[in-house]
């Protein structure tokens, strides 16, 4: 069976090409993953959600992906921080693996197959150093190791650099032991309170970068696939990976480099300088996870993404929207046999319009638009059928349900039980609005009796009573429910 044609931006030739992966069928992938000093910020969760699709969309499409993701428990932060609050690094260090695990699943983040940290994998790290000490690219000084950049010609092919301007703005501090300015650590010698390993050099611990070629190396050979990351990271971090792996092999360290954008808070970018950081798991402290996996993907993962509160109370709203739909169209289908026939329409152009965007460059946005459509037509079968056929009708909604089911599986979307998480989501405003509920309970009971009355004067009186209260009634086949109805300012 043929792969599908999907494409994707290359950042190291800057534009789009076709993928063709090393192994025809396999794709192997590696993201840099945290460092794990912190909890993990939505900047982070964005770049990883991002990555998870692309995983999740290539395995959709019938490839054998093998995805890693490291994690960086051996660094100044971790060390830095470790002396803050009085633990060991590695103590700290897996505490806040841990905790990404957690924020991770939270927000509907498979597993990869491999997530390898840096103390695990100190042999290979020493293996490659040497290779690149012995074949002259780096130099041993003092019980450090450093990477000779001008030993290798290509440096700056990823950035686009000009290496007179970065040899201008660099210098070689106090301290350093290289000898030119762009020359980067291999291997730190030992300081103390500082984890450290044995090695040809002495005992010392390794260089941020060298970490990743070792492990990518290790897991997916010294030639993969896709590597990927935050924008952020292509220099200095995976400049120097590309040089040292290279430098190392001697053959292509990655054939495709994909980028994540950057995160703003309200149109400024976040970094710890403007203090404008938000963690994770305080945002789905506040926000659905859904509603936040939604307001990543839509936007483009190669462009700035602006996080602003009118931006996420209309990912909520929207979410709210999806599953109050799948609500009703499965109180109408699920468990039943309309047999077998014609559908309605072409129900099965959604899919394959969420396919097209995905195959282009992994094109989310245009993914969800296609995904609109197809929750408009079942909103359309299920309140305004535009025929009569009940088993025609049926047949569609549970086609479209299906395709649903698929797009679900690439998203992390609609994975919960529509009742719910739409519970859930009213418990949320009700708390947020401080909302009565015994008293909209009772309201809805009077209103239910003046209807069997048929007083719908009355009943009309108790739902614009409970509409100024901010709540919202639905009346279904399996009675009348209600949610907390979205500020004027705020519908989606």
């Amino acid at each position: 069976m043929a792969q599908p044609s999907i494409t994707l931006f290359n950042t190291l030739t800057m534009q789009k090409e076709p993928l063709e992966p090393t192994e025809p069928g396999a794709v192997r992938v590696y993201v840099c993953g945290p460092t794990v000093y912190s909890y993990i910020h939505i900047g982070n969760a964005r770049t990883f959600t991002s990555f998870d699709v692309v995983v999740r969309y290539l395995r959709y499409r019938g490839f054998r992906v093998t995805y890693v993701r490291n994690y960086t428990d051996v660094d100044d932060k971790i060390i830095k921080a470790a002396h803050e609050t009085g633990e060991e690094p590695v103590a700290l260090a897996s505490r806040f693996v841990e905790a990404f695990r957690e924020d991770a699943r939270a927000l509907h983040m498979v597993e990869p197959d491999v997530s390898p940290k840096v103390s695990d994998h100190i042999p290979e790290i020493i293996s490659i150093i040497q290779k690149l000490v012995d074949k002259g690219v780096a130099y041993e000084s003092q019980g450090d190791v450093y990477f000779a950049v001008s030993r290798y010609p290509d440096y700056a092919k990823l950035s686009k650099r000009n290496l007179d301007d970065l040899r201008a703005g660099e210098r070689v501090h106090p301290g350093d032991q290289k000898r030119e300015p762009l020359d980067f650590a291999l291997w730190k010698a030992a300081k103390p309170g500082e984890p450290s390993w044995d090695s040809p050099w002495g005992k010392g611990r390794p260089g941020w970068h060298i970490e990743c070629s070792a492990m990518s190396a290790r897991y997916l050979g010294e030639s993969f696939d896709i590597h990927g990351g935050a924008l952020d990271l292509i220099f200095p971090h995976h400049e120097n990976e590309i040089a040292q792996s290279e430098g190392a092999s001697g053959k292509q360290f990655s054939k495709y480099w994909m980028h994540c954008g950057f995160l703003d808070i309200e149109g400024a970018k976040m970094s710890k300088s403007l203090g404008n950081v938000v963690r994770l798991r305080d945002a789905l402290t506040k926000v659905d996870a859904e509603a936040l996996r939604f307001f990543f993907l839509s936007t483009h993962y190669r462009h700035p993404l602006n996080f602003a509160d009118k931006a996420i109370a209309d990912a909520e709203y929207r979410m709210e929207y999806f599953y109050e739909t799948l609500r009703k169209v499965d109180e109408r289908v699920a468990g039943k046999d309309f047999g077998k026939g014609p559908l309605h329409g072409e129900p099965g152009r959604f899919l394959k319009e969420f396919e097209a965007a995905m195959d282009d460059d992994f094109n989310a946005p245009n993914g969800l638009a296609a995904l609109s459509g197809l929750f408009g037509l079942m909103n359309e079968l299920t309140d305004k059928p535009p025929v009569k056929d009940k088993a025609l009708v049926g047949r569609t909604l549970q086609a479209l349900r299906e395709d649903v089911r698929k797009v679900s599986g690439v998203l992390g979307l609609f994975e919960d039980e529509p009742a719910q998480w739409l519970l859930r989501r009213r418990e949320r405003a009700v708390r947020e609005r401080g909302i009565d509920v015994a008293e909209v309970d009772r309201l809805i009971a009077e209103r239910n009796e003046a209807r069997k009355a048929k007083n719908f004067a009355e009943a009309d009186r108790l739902r614009t009573e409970l509409k100024a209260k901010g709540v919202e009634i639905m009346d279904t086949a399996a009675g009348t429910t209600w949610k907390v109805a979205a500020p004027a300012t705020e519908a989606a």
